[in-house]
């Protein structure tokens, strides 16, 4: 979403594919039941305290620049997200997870384990409502999953040969690459990436994805190959 002009409270919305899917059913599937508000195009560096014309105009230049027109791309758009923390808030929240960058050989998986810094005025914990993660090029991971506090499991998309980005929400998530080097041509790796983003606390990390062209060993059964981790 975005605001079409800084004069009026009018809302420009652009849903995205799966935002399109839903309504098109026409079940009564399609229900905005949250938002999020964001400020990625102010530079709070214009505001000037020692205007000429006074304090009524310090925030006259911020007020002024451009405003982000609604796109549906998730990794473009609401990268500064307004949140709202408990008054008297010193620290603010910061997601962490098990591991700063995540490398993967084909066909290999690993298990994302995000925590929270500075929350409900505790050190390290795991947010009350889980995390959103997003992995930008979904093309790269044969499987995609989610995992509940109360270790239920999201069932994962089948794959997909689009590079679009998919979301989970849940306390940890699951990545396995894909096996096959198709994708690859010329290069030894594909880069994207996983945004991890608090439920409640509203922070996030950006982690680097690597999958490797790498085969570790290979094996044959009834005329099937496949890669062996």
């Amino acid at each position: 979403m975005g605001y079409l002009n800084n004069s009026t409270i009018i809302v420009d919305a652009v849903l995205t594919k799966k935002g399109r899917e839903a309504l098109a059913r026409q079940d009564g599937s399609f229900k905005i039941t949250q938002f999020a508000l964001g400020d990625d195009e102010i530079d709070y560096t214009l505001y000037n305290e020692n205007h000429s014309n006074g304090s009524a105009f310090s925030g006259e230049a911020i007020e002024n620049l451009p405003l982000l027109e609604a796109i549906p791309d998730e990794s473009a758009i609401l990268n500064s997200k307004l949140v709202t923390l408990p008054r008297g808030t010193s620290a603010m929240p910061v997601v962490t997870a098990n591991t700063a960058k995540i490398t993967l050989s084909l066909g290999s998986t690993t298990v994302v384990n995000p925590t929270t810094l500075n929350f409900s005025g505790q050190s390290n914990l795991k947010e009350p409502n889980g995390y959103i993660a997003t992995i930008a090029d979904r093309r790269l991971l044969n499987q995609f999953t989610a995992t509940s506090q109360k270790g239920a499991v999201a069932g994962s998309r089948p794959y997909s040969n689009t590079a679009i980005a998919e979301t989970a929400v849940g306390a940890s998530f699951t990545l396995t690459a894909i096996n096959s080097q198709t994708l690859f041509g010329t290069a030894t790796k594909l880069l994207t990436q996983l945004v991890i983003e608090g439920r409640d606390s509203g922070a996030r990390v950006t982690i680097p994805v690597e999958i490797s062209k790498e085969v570790l060993a290979t094996t044959t059964t009834e005329d099937v190959s496949g890669v062996v981790r």
